[in-house]
């Protein structure tokens, strides 16, 4: 049977992975919400539908990989609340990976976690992820769990914000976290459809956890421009949801992917990363 991926959410990840996979013949479908994005996708060759699903067992016929990366909603994953009895009856599902975050395992004051640390999350949405992932791993499913560290790449970077006048050196003292260059969470993702591993959970994170105000400061000096000054994080008007981002500091390691899927990330630091972001192409041959 041909490769078939379903992707709950086609939105920046999804995107990425199938600019890697069309070109090896696999059969791709998605969800969007915006008319205009399923018409895009459309045109590309990936069948498009909207959320919740018309007739799931149309859209999802011979499925046999699903990506999620949709969010939880109100304390519960929307994917299976809507789709999770038709999910649960696929007859050729070979693999299942949900996109979680490294905010499961809470603010463990800069010390290292791994997969196996204990989930405690402090935030609301590190919360809902944890239920999430437990209903994910409820069903009888070849489930893969990915946390990932803060997805970045073309678009979405300290580049873009100075670019569009919009970033800020926040600065608060000891706060550190990990990111992940999407190139390198597409890579994770097409390794592990390679190498199923049912049960598996991996923690998607570069070598170097570093300051966003350091990021920021890399990033002017790519561009050759002014750094925009420090700004404690008491003044940088952050609303609920960054004020709980900034609440938690921690190191990830990201060993496992390396040793059992064999990854040698394109971007091992925000370094290699923010260049990427200059010149897409260097950071992954397939995602020109």
């Amino acid at each position: 049977m041909a490769d078939h991926l379903f992707c709950f959410g086609f939105g920046y990840t999804a995107e990425w992975l199938a600019r890697m996979l069309l070109p090896q013949g696999w059969k791709i479908a998605g969800t969007a919400r915006e008319a205009d994005k399923r018409a895009a996708m459309e045109a590309r060759g990936i069948a498009a539908y909207p959320f919740p699903l018309p007739d799931p067992a149309q859209a999802l016929a011979d499925v046999t990989h699903i990506l999620s990366s949709v969010p939880p909603r109100d304390g519960h994953d929307p994917v299976l609340a809507a789709h999770g009895e038709a999910i649960a009856a696929l007859p050729n599902l070979a693999w299942a990976g949900y996109l979680s975050t490294t905010g499961v395992y809470g603010d463990t004051g800069g010390a290292w976690v791994d997969e196996d640390s204990p989930l405690a999350p402090s935030t609301p949405s590190g919360k809902a992820r944890v239920a999430a992932e437990a209903e994910w791993q409820g069903l009888n499913l070849p489930l893969h769990i990915f946390r990932l560290s803060g997805i970045y790449g073309p678009g979405r970077s300290a580049i873009d914000q100075l670019r569009a006048g919009t970033a800020k050196r926040i600065v608060k003292p000891g706060q550190i976290f990990n990111r992940i260059h999407v190139a390198d969470i597409a890579q994770v993702l097409a390794a592990s459809m390679a190498q199923p591993d049912p049960g598996a959970i991996y923690n998607l994170a570069d070598d170097e956890p570093a300051s966003s105000a350091d990021v920021v400061l890399e990033a002017s000096r790519l561009l050759g421009v002014e750094p925009p000054p420090e700004i404690p994080l008491e003044q940088a008007g952050l609303g609920p949801m960054g004020l709980a981002f900034y609440s938690e500091t921690k190191r990830v390691r990201n060993d496992r992917i390396k040793r059992d899927l064999d990854i040698a990330l394109a971007c091992p630091t925000y370094r290699e990363g923010l260049a990427a972001c200059l010149t897409p192409s260097s950071a992954a041959g397939t995602q020109n």
